[in-house]
């Protein structure tokens, strides 16, 4: 009888401590809260984790306790199990994938997702088309920068303001050949992802001046996250970096956020539906407040750059009084590549208060912006060795 017992007991211990085999005993709770909330859908949630791959289990259990509800109850087997073992196939691949914690490969490359765009498989795809750029890679740095070359000419998308809609997929985009920033930074941070580069997307809803949102992508190598775009320039630098350093931590609107798969601090606000807050996200603002600070102290020391103000006028002949002044957003461009970006000052705020740029000196630039009847108009300007200030006319 007491052997029976013993058998009895032992059979339970053994049911309860396999109820998730090959999968890391922190899962376990997490997992249960999540297919209780799957309905249904838990039944290919449970084929996911049992059917995989052992090496790849952890994978599947971080996926399913860390993802959206809206996932739990539609995404299924095939779906998960591709993504992740197409995920690990690059680990196995790349130098740089093997070198990652399992912290970082977790959250920022196996994710099948970034924001609230449509689940696509987009990773076997975009497997086939990254590798042959870095193939040959011999650093995460060169594979890196071929990706962020060779995006656009691989996938046909481009900047339009006509897509259909912000928050598109990569397949959306690629259909359609163009995208907003939103969707270029989804397509860049998953051909990262595809290749084990660790990336994520990043961006603020509003800018400092109130502008409107932009968004944008982050890479992380050796320990320190890095900010690029679908339209490379280099790592840590982009014609928005000014108004980056300008964002403000306690601010909702104004601060800068960087996307989780898995919860943080806070959620990554949405412009084109506030109501979601399953996108979960770290509020960065500080580290890129701290390295503008950086870099303008740099350049202000090295005697090559000067302080270029602009303002913008209704008329040329309207020019003496601040009620004379109009708001209006200006990009300034060095040849094909963008300097910076920013809101003139309109005519409610002090005369003194003037968009300002640091610009290399004796150099040309085109100052853009549209007029009031929806024109684009460009100013050429050459800056020389001492300071100026631009006048641009809305008529």
């Amino acid at each position: 009888m007491k052997y029976c017992i013993f058998f009895v007991v032992l059979c339970a211990f053994a049911c309860s401590g396999n109820k998730y085999p090959g999968v890391p005993e922190r899962y376990h709770t997490l997992l249960n809260e999540a297919l209780s909330k799957a309905g249904d859908n838990a039944v290919e949630l449970n084929k996911a984790l049992d059917s995989c791959d052992a090496r790849y289990k952890e994978g599947v259990a971080f996926l399913i306790a860390y993802m959206p509800e809206r996932d739990l109850k539609e995404l299924k087997a095939g779906f998960l199990i591709n993504n992740v073992e197409y995920a690990y196939k690059a680990r196995e691949r790349f130098s740089w994938a093997k070198a990652l914690p399992d912290s970082i490969f977790l959250n920022e490359v196996l994710p099948y997702v970034s924001l609230n765009e449509n689940r696509e498989e987009w990773r076997p795809d975009f497997y086939g088309r990254f590798s042959s750029y870095v193939a040959n890679c011999q650093t995460i740095w060169e594979a890196i920068d071929s990706v962020n070359r060779n995006i656009r000419d691989e996938v046909r998308v481009d900047y339009n303001t006509k897509r259909e809609k912000p928050d598109q997929s990569p397949y959306e985009s690629m259909r359609q050949g163009m995208a907003s920033c939103s969707g270029l930074s989804i397509l860049l941070t998953d051909a990262f992802r595809a290749v084990g580069i660790p990336a994520r997307v990043a961006g603020t809803p509003n800018w400092h001046d109130n502008r409107g949102n932009h968004n944008w992508c982050e890479v992380w190598v050796d320990g320190q996250w890095y900010f690029t775009e679908y339209y490379p320039n280099a790592l840590n630098k982009a014609w928005f970096f000014a108004d980056a350093g300008k964002a403000v931590k306690g601010d909702e609107q104004h601060a800068i956020y960087a996307s989780s798969f898995k919860p943080a601090d806070t959620y990554f606000p949405l412009v084109w539906d506030e109501n979601i807050r399953y996108v979960h996200a770290e509020n960065v603002t500080d580290r890129y407040v701290d390295l503008y600070k950086a870099y303008e102290s740099t350049i202000k020391a090295d005697g090559r750059h000067i302080p270029v103000k602009v303002m913008m006028f209704r008329t040329e002949q309207c020019m003496q009084n601040s009620d004379d002044r109009m708001a209006a957003n200006v990009d300034v461009f060095c040849g094909r590549e963008q300097m910076g970006g920013g809101r003139t000052a309109g005519s409610t705020q002090d005369m003194n208060d003037a968009l300002e740029f640091l610009l290399e000196k004796n150099k040309t630039y085109t100052f853009k912006y549209t007029d009031e009847k929806g024109r684009e108009k460009l100013a050429d300007v050459k800056v020389k060795e001492e300071p100026l200030t631009v006048k641009l006319y809305m008529q």
